[in-house]
C-alpha cells in the first residue's frame, strides 16, 4: 500500500485504458474545435470540421463532451485513438502556429496516464459518505476546455497518488516547526497553531507531503541548522478538494492551501510572493462585496498566510474559512464542477423539475457575482471550481459560496473592459454554459437561455445590456495558449456565438 490508504498502482485493464481515453480526448477535442477547427458540415449524424492548417477534415460525435474523432484519409474515414489525436492536434499546431513545442504533447500523454492511475486507484476505493466532499472529489475528465486538464507533472504516479483527490485519498499533513525568528505571517493564522503543539521558540507550519516531497531537497540546509523541525503529522486526516493543493480538515473545519511546484492546467501552483503580498487587500474586498450582495451568497475568506522567510513562497500555507459558519441552515454544499461532471448523487441529473431548479441555481449564483462587480469593483473568479452551490433537502439551490483571493481581480488595478471580458468568460463561459448544457442533456426539451437571459436582464448595467445584445462571448484559449507558452495568467480569447443574446 502507498501512503494514504490507495494501492500502489499497477498496469491497468484494457477496460480502464479505454475509459481513460474517453475522459482525455473530450476536453482536447473541445479545445481543437473551439480554438482552431473550422466547422465543414455533418455526414453519418456527425460534425465535420476543417483543420485550416493541414487541410485535413476531422469527424467527430458531437455534443458538450465530443467523442470518437476519426481523420479522413483516402479510404474513408480512421479512428483516431488518443495518441493519434495528439499527434494530429501537434502537426496542425506547428503549421498553424509557426512554433514547436514538444511540451505540450508529452502533457496530453502524461495526462491520460494519469487518468488510468486515477481509474486504477479508484476502482479499489470506497467514495465517502459526505456528499461535499463526493463533489469535490469527482472530475475525473476536469477543465472541459483545457488540453491536458489531469497533468501532474512528471515523475511516477506512486509520487502523487496517494494525495489525489479524484481517487479519494486522504492523509493526515506533515508538521514543521519554524523558529519564531524566521516566520512571516499576515492576517490570521491562528488556526494553524491549533493543528498541533511547537516546542518553546517554535511555531506549527503544516506542509502538504507532496510539498515537502518536491521542496525537501533545497530544505535540507534548514533542517540541519534547526530553522525548521519536524513535530510528526496532524492526528486527523484531510481531504484533498479538486484543486489538488487545498486541502479540507473536517474535524477542524478549516480550508488549508499549499504550494506545490507542479505545473496543473495552465500554471505551476505556486504561492507566489506576488499574490501573497496582495492577499489581504483582496480577500477583504471580496469579503465585503458579498456580505453586501443581495441574497445569502458567501465568501470563503482566505484569512491570512504564515510562511518561512528563507523560503517564502516553497513553504508558504494559505488558511481558508470552513463551511459551517457559512451555510444556510440545513444546506449540504456542492463544487459547481461536479454538477456538472456528475457523481452519486447529484441533483442536476435528478432535478423533479429542472426549470425550476435552474431558477434557483440562476438566483443563487447570478446576482451576487453581478453585485460584487457593479458596486465593488470586484471581479470574482467565478468559475466552476471556485464555486460552491449548496442544496437544500430536495436538491434545489439555495446559497451560492464563492472562494479563492488569488484569483479575484479588483477595479481599477485592471481596466473596467477587461474586469468585465473576465467576468464573463468566468461566470458565463466556463461557469453557465457549462452547467445549461448539463442541465439539458439530462432532461431534454429545456431550453436554459431564456431563463439565462431573465436573470442577467434583472440587472441594470450598460455592461449586461451590451452582453445580451452582443452576438459572441470570450473564450479563452487554452489549447494555443499552453501551445506557445503564454504565461498562464496571461487569458486571451476568441470569439464564441452568445447564447444569452435575444434571438
Amino acid at each position: 500500500m502507498v501512503p494514504g490508504g490507495l494501492p500502489a498502482s499497477g498496469s491497468p485493464s484494457g477496460d480502464i485504458v479505454a475509459r481513460a481515453e474517453t475522459h482525455a480526448v473530450s476536453p482536447l477535442l473541445n479545445c481543437l474545435l473551439r480554438e482552431v477547427a473550422e466547422p465543414w458540415g455533418g455526414e453519418d449524424g456527425r460534425d465535420v470540421y476543417r483543420l485550416p492548417a493541414t487541410g485535413r477534415l476531422l469527424r467527430v460525435r458531437g455534443g458538450r463532451r465530443p467523442a470518437e474523432p476519426e481523420m479522413r484519409d483516402g479510404d474513408g474515414w480512421r479512428p483516431l485513438g488518443h495518441a493519434a489525436l495528439v499527434a494530429l492536434v501537434t502537426e496542425e499546431l506547428r503549421r498553424h502556429t509557426g512554433l514547436a513545442n514538444d511540451e505540450l504533447p508529452a502533457e496530453m500523454t502524461a495526462g491520460r496516464d494519469t487518468v488510468a492511475a486515477l481509474l486504477a486507484a479508484r476502482s479499489r476505493t470506497t467514495p465517502p459518505a459526505d456528499p461535499y466532499v463526493r463533489s469535490e472529489q469527482a472530475l475525473l475528465t476536469g477543465h472541459p476546455h483545457h488540453p491536458a486538464p489531469k497533468f501532474r507533472g512528471t515523475g511516477p504516479a506512486a509520487r502523487w497518488l496517494p494525495y489525489a483527490p479524484e481517487a479519494h485519498a486522504r492523509f493526515p499533513l506533515v508538521l514543521l516547526g519554524l523558529r519564531e525568528d524566521t516566520v512571516v505571517e499576515e492576517g490570521d493564522t491562528g488556526a494553524l497553531d491549533a493543528l498541533g503543539t511547537a516546542p518553546p521558540g517554535y511555531r506549527v507550519l503544516p506542509a502538504h507531503p507532496w510539498q515537502l516531497d518536491l521542496a525537501g531537497p533545497g530544505l535540507a540546509d534548514a533542517f540541519a541548522d534547526g530553522r525548521l523541525i519536524r513535530l510528526g503529522t496532524t492526528g486527523a486526516d484531510v481531504w484533498p478538494t479538486a484543486a489538488i493543493r487545498t486541502v479540507y480538515a473536517p474535524g477542524a473545519d478549516l480550508f488549508v492551501k499549499f504550494s506545490l511546484d507542479v505545473r496543473i492546467t495552465n500554471d505551476i501552483r505556486r504561492l507566489w510572493r506576488h499574490d501573497l503580498l496582495k492577499l489581504r487587500r483582496t480577500d477583504a474586498a471580496a469579503g465585503h462585496a458579498l456580505a453586501a450582495a443581495p441574497g445569502p451568497a458567501a465568501w470563503l475568506s482566505d484569512r491570512g498566510y504564515r510562511t518561512a522567510g528563507f523560503a517564502f513562497e516553497e513553504l508558504a500555507v494559505v488558511v481558508r474559512d470552513g463551511l459551517r459558519g457559512h451555510l444556510r441552515p440545513g444546506a449540504t454544499p456542492l463544487l459547481a464542477a461536479a454538477l456538472v461532471e456528475g457523481f452519486p448523487g447529484n441533483p442536476l441529473a435528478a432535478a423533479p423539475d429542472p426549470a425550476a431548479w435552474w431558477e434557483a441555481y440562476l438566483a443563487a449564483v447570478v446576482p451576487p457575482a453581478l453585485a460584487a462587480y457593479a458596486d465593488h469593483g470586484v471581479v470574482l473568479e467565478a468559475h466552476l471550481q471556485n464555486t460552491l452551490v449548496a442544496v437544500d433537502a430536495g436538491g434545489t439551490p439555495v446559497q451560492a459560496l464563492f472562494r479563492d483571493a488569488e484569483g479575484v481581480k479588483l477595479l481599477p488595478d485592471v481596466g473596467r473592459a477587461a474586469g468585465w471580458e473576465r467576468l464573463v468568460y468566468c461566470l458565463v463561459v466556463n461557469h453557465l454554459t457549462e452547467v445549461a448544457a448539463a442541465l439539458a442533456e439530462h432532461h431534454p426539451g429545456l431550453d436554459p437561455w431564456p431563463a439565462a437571459r431573465r436573470a442577467f436582464a434583472r440587472h441594470d448595467l450598460p455592461e449586461t445590456a451590451a452582453l445580451l445584445a452582443a452576438p459572441t462571448l470570450p473564450g479563452k484559449t487554452n489549447l494555443l495558449l499552453r501551445w506557445t507558452g503564454a504565461d498562464g495568467a496571461d487569458a486571451r480569447y476568441r470569439p464564441l456565438p452568445n447564447p444569452l443574446a435575444a434571438p
